[in-house]
């Protein structure tokens, strides 16, 4: 690893949600990813889990000497205190966490707060200003609300599966967790929005974020599509449905990506394969001809290819300024010098003191990288840090009482 980038760490006192407290209630991974998103950016992030196994990510491998690296991954910079929340005591201090909080993000099936008394209305009645942030499957209103979700079955629900894969083939989801993960973005978002309104009118909110509503929300090709020319979209492998070239390509020896998305670079890729009889084919004069004719494109520029290995045609592409790369896996980009250079890729302590990498947060700030300021927790590792200070303070309000 490089170590140009630990001089470039934005520190504490520069992040912008530095004096933010926000309580998480969350389990697996739209939930938790929303929380470290704040907790990258400066939030005080306070994790309450079930002292009976915690966070369901806690036992998902692989586990290193015991403790998950998927966990950790989405639980930097957090803190993590206990609480059986089916007994009346550890309510209540739940309830004390909460009403100096600015933001409770929980992800339950709707009903389940409101059943333990610690719905919207309830909390904001003891914290007017709390930005509350439910997360679920469907959203907290409507006939599907109580119905419970994974990231699978939103991406079959969503359409999502229905464009993903080779035509003819079985449905397949897409192999990151994009429901998850487009849910805790757009509930990141609109927390933060929603924390600068708080600021100027001192009125919290109801924040409803839904795996559901983000997938359709990152959809605009497809909805758009259907919402203009009134079909379904369908399967196209790894080809765009209004422009070519726009894929996955063979070469002699490997399958390489390249996108050539105007005429401009149309004009490009012919002179770099000398094909420059290609620019008078009717079939191939704007981007909306070679998506139509893009099934015959492919054919001819699959000939071309042939006679080179992929390495010589991104060689020569990325020398034309033709957008291109390598069909990667993850071990191939997370050793790419871009990624060393922008320090995504930094170490981590785990709470049984191995040392492992994770991948960081990906935005910079000032051409300064978001360092990892807090290893993930131990299960209640902060219980006496955290809940010690709110019994001590209940401890001296009972007290006060007595004497006043």
């Amino acid at each position: 690893m490089s170590s140009e980038p630990l001089k470039t760490v934005l520190p504490q006192e520069s992040l912008p949600l530095t004096g933010i407290r926000v309580v998480e209630l969350c389990n697996v991974a739209a939930g938790p990813f929303c929380a470290m998103l704040l907790a990258d950016m400066g939030a005080d992030l306070i994790k309450v889990e079930n002292p009976d196994g915690g966070d369901t990510l806690r036992s998902w491998p692989p586990l290193t000497d015991g403790y998950s690296e998927n966990f950790a991954s989405l639980n930097r910079n957090k803190r993590s205190v206990t609480l059986n929340l089916k007994l009346p005591t550890d309510v209540e201090l739940f309830k004390q966490l909460v009403q100096d909080a600015d933001v409770l993000i929980e992800n339950n099936r709707p009903g389940v707060m409101n059943r333990l008394g610690l719905g919207y209305a309830s909390l904001s009645s003891i914290n007017p200003k709390l930005i509350y942030c439910s997360i679920s499957a469907y959203g907290q209103e409507g006939p599907r609300a109580k119905e419970g979700g994974f990231d699978l079955t939103i991406q079959a629900m969503s359409g999502l599966m229905s464009v993903t894969g080779e035509q003819g083939g079985a449905p397949v989801k897409c192999g990151v967790p994009v429901s998850d993960f487009t849910a805790g973005l757009y509930g990141a978002f609109s927390i933060a929005a929603s924390l600068r309104e708080v600021a100027q009118t001192g009125q919290g909110k109801q924040l409803d974020i839904s795996m559901l509503g983000a997938t359709l929300g990152i959809a605009a090709l497809q909805t758009s599509e259907f919402f203009g020319g009134g079909c379904d979209p369908v399967k196209l492998g790894s080809a765009h449905p209004r422009n070519a070239p726009y894929r996955v390509f063979r070469a002699k020896d490997d399958y390489f990506g390249m996108a050539a998305g105007n005429n401009a670079l149309w004009r490009s890729v012919c002179e770099t394969i000398n094909r420059k009889d290609l620019l008078e084919d009717d079939r191939f004069t704007n981007p909306t001809n070679r998506a139509r004719y893009q099934d015959d494109l492919l054919i001819i520029l699959e000939q071309e290819f042939a006679h080179e290995n992929a390495a010589v045609w991104l060689e020569r592409f990325n020398l034309a300024g033709v957008p291109c790369a390598p069909i990667n896996s993850y071990s191939q980009i997370l050793s790419d010098p871009q990624v060393d250079y922008m320090n995504w890729v930094q170490p981590i302590d785990l709470p049984n003191g191995v040392q492992t990498q994770t991948f960081g947060s990906p935005v910079r700030i000032d051409s300064k990288t978001l360092n990892i300021r807090r290893r993930p927790p131990a299960l209640g590792e902060h219980n006496d840090e955290v809940l010690g200070a709110l019994g001590a303070l209940s401890a001296l309000g009972a007290l006060t009482k007595k004497v006043s």
